[in-house]
């Protein structure tokens, strides 16, 4: 067999937009372009350090248990659900979103039988429906999603749910991977027992390593288990070994990837957590107040609008296939359409880390208000753009 003509590497230079990966800060990447040593070398056990301490003030936390999970976000998903649910456990999780589905897969192949707390695609739980779902099904586990990336939710009310939860004696794990880092997150503040979350959103960080923190009363029940979770990597009670104390082999970190957290992670404290939650805030408001001021429409109502990730309707006369492919194709930018009972429904537009900057947020609006003309929508690109502008303060 010949050798493969494979030229250099040459991806194209996008502007991301879309539901993750959001653009990565110049310096995360200089951090990955530095020289590598081993994963048990004294230097990286240094590092480790640091990066647990960025991710316990980015998740608000003085949990020990705080680790970057080698893998994508669903790596730290599955080692919550899987290392927290036993073969027997119920496990509530709601019905709201396509993220709430595959707590509910990873919760069944992990032994657990899963029970639902219903509310509609695209609107957060309602507190009281929580409590009738705990009363009538008494679970071990409670799952929900902070911020749902599929239909643009923000799910209020945590510390009430946890509430319940704990009243019911069931741990919590929450689902933060559209939140840490550009969405208001307060781990030990609102009792949450687990959150995980994915490093290529708010954070801005490339996929690979990935924020889990659990409390001393989650890690209790990881090491009281009967029987070992299913998956050997990512067991935690083997992990502790290496992310504890001891500092013991267990697997080869992707070290390169941790790099790039510890060098993101650094960004959010500069900038300060609270600060950064308002930037996303301010930023993802002028886009948001853009769109609606074209005369379209946000799916997920004010009281509920995730500024991390802002989904918009898909107006009548155009699909959300000839939107996104005439801004890839044009402008280089990426922006997604929807997942499961959204598919086909909306526009899910990302401002989220790096990505969350006036000058992208101005591209954003002025590229997708001409794919919109073109292909024959009736909006007000000029009333969108200086609503967008006033907002921003230009």
């Amino acid at each position: 067999m010949d050798a493969p003509d494979v030229g250099e590497l040459t991806p194209p230079q996008r502007t991301l937009m879309g539901p993750g990966p959001s653009d990565v800060h110049p310096r995360v990447l200089r951090a990955m372009s530095t020289p590598l040593v081993g994963h048990l070398d004294p230097s990286f056990v240094e590092i480790m350090d640091e990066v647990q301490d960025l991710l316990r003030y980015t998740f608000r936390t003085d949990n020990q248990w705080t680790i970057p999970v080698s893998g994508t976000g669903s790596a730290s998903m599955e080692a919550a659900i899987g290392n927290l649910v036993e073969p027997g456990d119920r496990m509530l999780v709601p019905t709201n979103g396509y993220f709430g589905d595959r707590m509910a897969s990873m919760a069944e192949r992990a032994g657990g039988e899963v029970v639902r707390v219903d509310a509609p695609w695209g609107e957060p739980l309602d507190v009281a429906d929580v409590e009738d779902a705990f009363d009538e099904h008494q679970p071990d586990v409670f799952g929900f999603v902070h911020a749902e990336t599929s239909t643009g939710a923000l799910q209020p009310s945590v510390s009430e749910l946890t509430d319940v939860a704990h009243a019911h004696d069931a741990l919590v794990i929450a689902d933060s991977v559209t939140s840490l880092g550009g969405v208001e997150l307060r781990v030990d503040e609102w009792d949450v027992d687990v959150a995980y979350s994915g490093p290529q959103k708010c954070l801005s960080c490339p996929p690979g390593a990935s924020p889990l923190t659990l409390n001393d009363r989650a890690m209790d029940k990881v090491l009281s288990r009967e029987e070992p979770a299913r998956s050997w990597y990512l067991d935690l009670s083997l992990l502790e070994g290496y992310w504890g104390d001891e500092r013991a082999y267990h697997h080869t970190a992707p070290i390169t990837n941790v790099y790039a957290l510890r060098e993101a992670l650094r960004l959010v404290a500069e900038e300060g957590i609270e600060n950064r939650w308002e930037r996303h805030r301010d930023v993802a408001g002028a886009l948001k107040a853009g769109v609606e001021a074209m005369g379209l429409e946000m799916n997920a109502d004010d009281a509920f609008w995730l500024p991390s990730l802002n989904a918009i309707r898909v107006p009548d006369g155009v699909t959300d296939g000839e939107v996104i492919s005439y801004l890839l194709e044009n402008y280089d930018l990426e922006i997604a359409g929807g997942l499961g009972d959204l598919s086909g429904d909306i526009f899910r537009v990302g401002c989220m880390g790096h990505s969350a900057r006036p000058k992208n947020v101005s591209f954003f609006m002025s590229a997708f208000g001409e794919a919109l003309e073109t292909h024959g929508v009736d909006v007000d690109v000029d009333a969108g753009l200086a609503e967008m502008r006033a907002k921003l303060g230009e």
